[in-house]
């Protein structure tokens, strides 16, 4: 397996579908990656050498945002959205969605499973 910024890239597909593997790099970024640096997108990324795989890393590396340097980037945006008492920092914190989606029936991956709330035991059973 061919190893680019850190991340190992399956070696049986095509090199612009082996690319999406690292993170921020999507399908249009690989493929006008390979179209500046000249090579094909239907070569298998088993078969680049050793001097592709080193221009890819280094075009990657300088001209784009990816991997760690993109996660720590959006970490500290969502920091300083918290700090700066956004609308969209307050929701990040008390863990509801972001974008304006509706919350009284669904959003159960941001607030996690249901909890039952108690209620108080009718007159009419004691």
């Amino acid at each position: 397996m061919p190893r680019i910024a850190g991340v190992d890239i399956p070696a049986d597909k095509h090199i612009s579908i082996s690319l999406t593997y690292i993170k921020g790099i999507g399908r249009t970024l690989a493929v006008e990656l390979l179209n500046k640096i000249g090579i094909g997108h239907s070569v298998k990324a088993r078969d680049l050498t050793e001097e592709e795989l080193s221009r890819i890393a280094s075009t990657l590396e300088d001209e784009y945002v990816i991997e760690g340097r993109l996660r720590r980037e959006v970490q500290q945006n969502i920091t300083r959205l918290k700090e700066i008492n956004s609308y969209r920092g307050m929701r990040h914190k008390r863990g509801l969605p972001v974008r304006g989606q509706r919350t009284k029936t669904n959003s159960r991956t941001r607030k996690g499973p249901r909890k039952v709330v108690a209620t108080k035991k009718s007159v009419k059973q004691m």
